[in-house]
Formats: structure tokens, C-alpha cells, sequence
């Protein structure tokens, strides 16, 4: 036949043979029982794709839940007995630590975003839209941030360190995903 992505082989163990897409399409066009099947098939690929990548980011959304209680209990025994707040507002040492590790990581406090997300911020925070990559990264802030406070850092050296702790990780993370995605893309083509 000469044709691109087509071999025809004569004989006893001959056979059309054809390159995957091609046989695909050859198969759609003599047989809609076939491409239905074929949509189906890829449609629960894709869901099955999608759920993996739901259950990581609930793992590392839980992950950064969990080590911000370590950060929280930085300040309750740290920071808390050496202010003067009243009883009502010693929420505002662990807003001022979340907001730290957010202009840190996301470049905006939770206010911020909450304002300029009036319709996203009634039931979720920014911390509900970041990434996989972000929330690791938010993960690790949160401890060293806890140790930091316990060291006695004040919040000026503790903010330096943990944003120059974000933009390397962030970059390291992000870099290594470009790249893997990048292969991807090449083995496609």
C-alpha cells in the first residue's frame, strides 16, 4: 500500500497491521458498537485519572492541616504568654502566623484573597484552591515556622526565611513537574 502507519504482510502469518491511532479510527468507522465502546473506555480512564489526582491532593491538604496544628501549638505555648492580648482576641497570634505563611507562600494574606474572591470565600479559604505543589510546600513552612517560633525568631526573621523557603521549594517542585510533564508531551509526539 505504501502507506505511513500501514504494514501489509503476505503469507501464512500475514496480516494488515496498522499504528494504534489509525486502527482506532479504521475500527470507529466500520463498527459504532466499537467507537462507543472506545468513548466509554477513555471517559472512565479519565475519571479514574482524575480521582488519583483528588486523593493526593486530599492527602496533602490533610497533610498541611495536620502540621498546622503543630504551628498553632508554637503559638499557643510561644507567642501567647508573652502578649498582652485579652481572652477574646488570642486568635489573633494564629491569623497573624497563617497570614505569615501565606504573603510567605501565596504573596496575599487570607483576607486579601477573601476579598477579592467574595464568591469563592463564603464556604473556602485560598488554601482549599492551592495546588498539590503549593500545599507541600505550605506543609513544610508550617513546621519550620513552629520551630523558628520556638527558637524565638521574631516575625521579621521568621518571614524572610520562610518566603525564601517557598520560592526554593516552589521552584524545585514546580521545575520537577514541568519536566515530567514535558516528557510526557515528548513521548507523545
Amino acid at each position: 500500500t505504501r502507506a505511513i502507519g500501514l504494514y501489509v504482510k503476505r503469507g501464512k502469518y500475514g496480516g494488515t497491521y496498522a499504528h494504534k491511532d489509525i486502527a482506532f479510527e479504521f475500527a470507529s468507522a466500520i463498527s459504532p458498537t466499537f467507537k462507543l465502546y472506545l468513548i466509554k473506555e477513555f471517559q472512565r480512564l479519565k475519571e479514574e485519572e482524575n480521582d488519583k489526582k483528588q486523593i493526593e491532593w486530599n492527602a496533602k491538604r490533610f497533610l498541611s492541616k495536620n502540621n498546622y496544628l503543630i504551628q498553632t501549638d508554637a503559638v499557643k505555648n510561644y507567642l501567647i504568654p508573652q502578649n498582652t492580648y485579652s481572652e477574646n482576641l488570642e486568635w489573633l497570634a494564629y491569623a497573624e502566623e497563617a497570614d505569615i505563611l501565606n504573603v510567605a507562600l501565596f504573596g496575599f494574606t487570607a483576607k486579601a484573597w477573601r476579598d477579592a474572591n467574595p464568591e469563592l470565600a463564603g464556604k473556602n479559604n485560598v488554601r482549599d484552591y492551592a495546588t498539590v505543589n503549593e500545599l507541600t510546600v505550605l506543609s513544610n513552612l508550617e513546621t519550620h515556622n513552629a520551630h523558628m517560633i520556638r527558637e524565638g525568631k521574631d516575625k521579621k526573621e521568621r518571614f524572610n526565611t520562610l518566603k525564601e523557603i517557598a520560592e526554593y521549594q516552589l521552584g524545585i517542585l514546580n521545575t520537577a513537574e514541568y519536566i515530567k510533564t514535558d516528557d510526557k508531551n515528548k513521548s507523545i509526539t
